[in-house]
């Protein structure tokens, strides 16, 4: 999504992070969201323009009422349109549109102008298409690919050819695999002339949320948000030795909320934190590690978590406001074990006080820039007024875009704008209001491309009926255990996330992977949310380790080495989804899925089973990290995290058995003399 830029105080802190470290790890950003094309001229003035024009569209629809068969196409015409004048087919065309660029660009059009054009008659003849009605459609689909190769790689449209493949060649395939097989016009009848396949459900979220999402974002990134949010995290958690990794962890729950990227955030915030990590203590690996599980952070905090956290939604037919309540209780113990992590790091590495550089103080912060709190919490405000999900962030778009005119440094549009000569429309363009018009929409393209291509993979399994297939293997591997299915289920969900971003490997795995978890008794919301937070782990797990790669490259470190630091700051915190689905009452960690479940919930019970899932996460912390009161000894870090493991698996026994092992280790820390010095 959209990223935020270091501040201007930044600059001064981080003399130590050189740009040939920036410009690697801006590579990783490009690995995310794709290598753009940067034009000159009357190109870049066209594109912008083309840009301004869909989120414009968006914005009306937010608020308009256009049909489902009209928004989600012309969404798609825009989104590709926009990839094949943005993206170069290869590097080395890069920063110049190229013929076949324009070609591709058109073609993409015209295919969604004759669908858009064909009305409900197209639609209906979809089992039976026509010879023009095929050729369109597979034109559609094979750009849609080449849309994805170029914004996010060859491996999302690889694994799109496998699932055709697998529609196309049932009737060959050994049981429990084998389908009847459809015919390549019956299969692009259901794809494009539908909303079940490429308009399906993951483009409609990418249509209606997504991209109002990263608008937003958008305007709070070209507003100053970002740079208010860094100098805030410096100014209330600098001086002390654990005020370095405490204020990495806020910066990057403020940062990534409106974000929603976790790469992004990782490189905007190692930028500037990195030199003052480096100064308290911190190595270069572990420093990229929190680094990275800060960024991690981005991608599940409220309000706007991840792109797929809007697709759990969708699939699930809940309110939004429904997966920010389930995701509250999961992101607070997320950074209660990133913040414990940093109390260990102080006092395991003798870490001293270190005077950071501030800007400002925290109340003179706040009296100047306390819209953009405002801004941030607004759409929760909205939502709970009433207003739909897109009408709330349209409406939270508003308040960050009359708020900041309430200060001449942070205006969308200059207050002297019309006082100022020179051509009016030239400067018009350069306003952060354009930029953040033109942001919105660019920012959005590499995952609504990513949805319009899973929305193949989600046709394929519809049509084939491959969702209960699979389940029903994993089960039948399982042994009809719950336990055993959820740790395959979160395997598959993490080795399919190794290949894919986050969104897809949500959208993958919520329809071959979730049934099998709900075939056992397991609610739908919890099996969802089971699955959006492995989907989540794996953007933190070899090869595709983007935000740990990119924390190597500022802070200098082994890429591989950041990543295995980087898990040892989230892994405690991963164990939480098992408590989702592995008994009832843990389902109390997702405040049981929705407001009205809540208003008849047992508070108790909830309390209960997020103090013991802490103390849980506590426990795996000081095994993991060797140290509790005092270094551990190996059999206190063993017994440690066989105490976290007991905590995290609901249920009294397993619960008293792990506070038993805690108490044992207190007990052994305390009496043992004399205490070992930190290393």
């Amino acid at each position: 999504m959209t990223q935020s830029h270091p501040t201007a105080e930044s600059v001064a802190v981080s003399e130590a992070v050189s740009e040939t470290a920036l410009q690697k790890a801006e590579e990783y950003i490009e690995q995310e969201e794709g290598a753009s094309n940067k034009l000159r001229g009357w190109l870049a003035i066209f594109v912008t323009l083309v840009a301004v024009g869909m989120s414009v569209f968006h914005l009306y629809t937010a608020y308009a009422i256009v049909p489902t068969q009209t928004l989600r196409p012309v969404h798609v015409a825009f989104v590709l349109f926009l990839c094949f004048l943005v993206f170069p087919v290869a590097p080395r065309w890069r920063h110049r549109i190229m013929w076949w660029d324009w070609i591709a660009a058109l073609v993409a059009v015209a295919s969604i102008a004759y669908l858009v054009q064909g009305g409900d008659d197209m639609m209906d003849r979809n089992t039976s298409p026509e010879t023009w009605d095929v050729v369109f459609g597979v034109a559609l689909i094979v750009l849609i690919l080449e849309a994805m190769r170029r914004t996010a790689g060859w491996i999302m449209p690889a694994i799109c050819c496998g699932f055709i493949a697998y529609a196309l060649a049932g009737q060959y395939l050994p049981a429990p695999w084998t389908h009847k097989g459809y015919e390549i016009s019956r299969l692009v009848g259901f794809m494009y002339m539908t909303l079940e396949g490429i308009f399906g459900s993951a483009v409609d979220v990418s249509s209606s949320l997504i991209i109002l999402f990263t608008i937003f974002g958008a305007f709070l990134q070209y507003s100053g948000a970002g740079k208010f949010y860094i100098d805030f995290s410096f100014s209330a958690m600098g001086g002390k030795p654990t005020g370095a990794g405490r204020t990495v962890v806020l910066a990057s729950f403020l940062l990534g909320g409106p974000s929603g990227s976790g790469v992004a955030t990782t490189v905007t915030l190692g930028s500037v934190a990195y030199p003052m990590l480096a100064k308290v203590g911190y190595e270069k690996n572990a420093a990229g590690g929190l680094l990275a599980a800060g960024g991690l952070g981005a991608i599940i905090s409220p309000p706007v978590l991840g792109a797929a956290a809007f697709l759990i939604a969708e699939f699930l037919k809940i309110s939004y406001l429904d997966v920010l309540l389930m995701a509250c209780i999961p992101t607070l113990l997320f950074y209660f074990a990133l913040f414990l992590m940093v109390e260990i790091d102080a006092r395991k590495f003798g870490m001293h006080d270190t005077t950071i550089a501030k800007v400002d103080t925290v109340w003179n912060l706040t009296r100047k820039y306390w819209f953009h709190f405002l801004s941030l919490v607004s759409i929760i405000i909205f939502m709970l007024w009433g207003f739909s999900p897109v009408l709330s962030v349209f409406w939270a778009t508003v308040v960050s875009f009359v708020t900041s005119f309430l200060r001449a440094d942070t205006a969308l549009i200059p207050r002297d704008f019309f006082r100022q000569g020179g051509n009016l429309g030239r400067r018009f363009l350069e306003t952060p209001f354009m930029k953040a018009m033109e942001g919105g929409s660019i920012g959005v393209l590499n995952v609504a491309a990513t949805c319009a291509g899973a929305g193949l993979i989600v046709g394929v399994v519809t049509l084939t009926g491959l969702g209960l297939k699979f389940s029903s293997i994993v089960i039948a591997y399982a042994g009809g255990s719950l336990l055993l299915t959820a740790v395959f289920t979160s395997l598959v969900v993490w080795i399919i996330g190794l290949a894919v971003p986050v969104t897809a490997s949500y959208i993958i795995c919520a329809v071959i992977a979730a049934p099998a978890l709900t075939k056992l008794g397991v609610p739908d919301f919890a099996a969802h949310m089971f699955i959006f937070y492995y989907a989540v782990l794996s953007e933190v797990s070899p090869p595709t380790a983007l935000s740990p790669f990119a924390a190597a490259a500022i802070t200098g470190g082994d890429p591989y080495k950041t990543t295995m630091q980087c898990w040892k700051y989230t892994v405690p915190a991963f164990l939480v989804p098992f408590m989702f689905v592995l008994d009832p009452s843990g389902q109390g960690l997702l405040l049981m899925g929705s407001f009205k479940a809540l208003a008849n919930a047992n508070w108790w019970s909830i309390a209960e089973v997020t103090i013991t899932c802490a103390l849980g996460i506590a426990a795996l912390a000081a095994g993991f990290q060797g140290w509790a009161l005092r270094r551990t000894s190996r059999i206190e870090r063993v017994l440690l995290i066989v105490a976290g493991f007991l905590l995290a698996y609901p249920g009294w026994v397993a619960d008293i058995a792990g506070i038993s092992l805690v108490i044992v280790v207190a007990l052994m820390q305390v009496l043992r003399r004399p205490p070992l010095q930190p290393a």
